[in-house]
């Protein structure tokens, strides 16, 4: 899941159409934070942002796939998808699209850090 520094550098500047990013070095890969919300990842220089139901359908419309951290892995355990899909690559060109499929994918952090804070603790 290596990220070159260029591609890291490139991202986190596109995205600041969204707000303020920061990132973090994670697993080989780069988490990215707006406002605080982790709303994106950067694995093996591939944006992926995060989603749900509300914002699925825009990546799926578009051939986008899941991020699968192991997906060659031999146990059926480590194939699992995550919530977050490639980023189209044309978005990255375009700051409006760009803006909003950023906007969707940080409403989508937010509401699952309100749905996690509601949850009981057990």
């Amino acid at each position: 899941m290596a990220v070159s520094d260029s591609y890291r550098s490139f991202i986190l500047e596109r995205l600041e159409v969204a707000g303020e990013i920061t990132s973090r070095s994670m697993f080989g890969g780069v988490g990215i934070y707006c406002d605080g919300f982790f709303f994106a990842l950067i694995a093996d220089d591939t944006l992926y942002f995060k989603v749900d139901d509300s914002n699925r359908s825009d990546f799926e419309s578009q051939g986008m796939g899941p991020f699968m951290p192991f997906k060659d892995s031999s146990n059926k355990e480590d194939m699992r998808a995550m919530q977050y899909y490639e980023a189209p690559a044309d978005i990255l060109e375009d700051d409006a699209l760009l803006r909003n499929w950023g906007q969707k994918a940080l409403s989508v952090a937010q509401a699952a850090k309100r749905k996690k804070k509601r949850s009981p603790k057990k």
